[in-house]
């Protein structure tokens, strides 16, 4: 078997956990599964990396414990996006499925097969995420926060004390099984930012009913409720997000995957060319451009084309990488360094998109963290072929 640790991409190693940080150590569970574990940096991963004679440094044997390692880490990709939608924060997110599962690694002994092992990972990951939740700050987008803004002014400065809903790297929400109608918004920012707004058991709730394709009982064993309750929760969760959705107004549907591709590629050659009147083109009447951490927001062609002609005007030049965030072409934008010795990390833009229309651009600046996850580099050479030109 392949190390799952150390095929688990630049995400992973930039939060502290890779090979070459681990180190064996005893796991003092007594579950008969392993004889000891690695701590990967500071957090315990026994289900990742196990020891003991035979094993190989940091590989897992076929039978025993490899066999329940294989089981439980078979859900860590679709434990990841539950989770994220429920914290909003891809980091939290990774942190809360490391501890789901062991907890699930250090209880499986007392698993009696009264429900699927998925229903049981399920109630233990949404207990983690609970648990987060009524420690934390609720997360927002900055069209939570205050209406848009006149285009032609300045940012002010960055809202540092605010929690940011964050990007996902990569997320084909066709991953998930529920197979349910929303399952095709199911990552999108926005909805991510609208879910936030539920309380956390209605969130919970929505999204194992709604994305995931729980039936009620399942849910209602899951929070240890009944299914009368739950069918109440779900329906106040479906009030407010249709709230929600009146608010922010604009168009919802997500265009088609082809027409997607065509619009990023039409995006990209504009932005690089920095053709201001392509891009108006390129946008719903209600398209909005938010810029995370600052509070300010646009809505709308004519305050767009202001910003972009006006106070972003030094954004003229720059390159775009393309990537995949919350299901959606993304770009890693570059701007040309003053000295002209290359392009240096400007914004992570998370592009969103309704029938032929641009309905939103997401700028997030902080690249110096961001940019690791989605596998950018940290800078572009004058002579770089990375990237649209412009």
């Amino acid at each position: 078997m392949t190390d799952t640790l150390a095929t688990a991409g630049p995400a992973r190693r930039a939060l502290g956990v890779s090979p070459d940080r681990c180190r064996p150590e005893p796991t003092g569970a007594g579950s008969g599964f392993m004889t000891r574990a690695y701590r990967c940096g500071s957090r315990p991963a026994p289900f990742l990396c196990a020891g003991g004679p035979g094993w190989g440094e940091y590989g897992m044997r076929d039978t025993g414990a490899g066999s329940v390692v294989e089981e439980l880490e078979a859900y860590r990709g679709e434990l990841t996006r539950f989770c994220y939608r429920m914290l909003g924060s891809y980091a939290e997110a990774e942190d809360a499925v490391q501890e789901a599962l062991v907890r699930a690694w250090r209880s499986a002994d007392g698993f009696e097969g009264r429900s699927s092992v998925r229903s049981w990972v399920y109630r233990i990951a949404t207990r983690v995420c609970l648990d987060a939740l009524a420690a934390g700050k609720r997360r927002a987008l900055p069209m939570d926060l205050s209406g848009p803004a006149d285009g032609a002014t300045p940012p002010g400065p960055p809202a540092d004390d605010v929690a940011w809903v964050e990007p996902l790297p990569g997320a084909d929400p066709g991953a998930d099984p529920g197979g349910a109608a929303e399952a095709a918004e199911s990552v999108r920012l926005a909805f991510v930012a609208a879910l936030q707004h539920l309380p956390p058991r209605q969130r919970a709730t929505l999204i194992l009913r709604e994305v995931l394709g729980f039936s009620a009982r399942e849910v209602a064993d899951l929070h240890g409720s009944t299914v009368a309750s739950v069918n109440s929760a779900l329906q106040r969760a479906r009030a407010t997000l249709a709230d929600r959705r009146e608010e922010a107004g604009g168009p919802a549907a997500p265009a088609p995957e082809g027409v997607r591709r065509v619009l990023a590629e039409r995006y990209a050659a504009a932005f690089s060319r920095y053709d201001v009147a392509e891009l108006n083109l390129l946008l719903h009447v209600d398209a909005t451009l938010s810029l995370p951490p600052y509070a300010k927001w646009m809505r709308g062609v004519s305050d767009i084309g202001s910003w972009l002609s006006g106070p972003a005007v030094g954004c003229r030049g720059s390159r775009l990488v393309p990537t995949v965030a919350n299901g959606s072409p993304a770009f890693g934008q570059y701007r040309p360094r003053a000295d002209g010795s290359g392009y240096e990390p400007w914004a992570l833009q998370v592009v969103e998109f309704s029938g032929d229309r641009i309905t939103s651009i997401t700028a997030f600046r902080d690249t110096a963290r961001l940019f690791p996850l989605f596998g950018l580099p940290d800078r572009l050479g004058a002579d770089s072929d990375l990237g649209v030109p412009a």
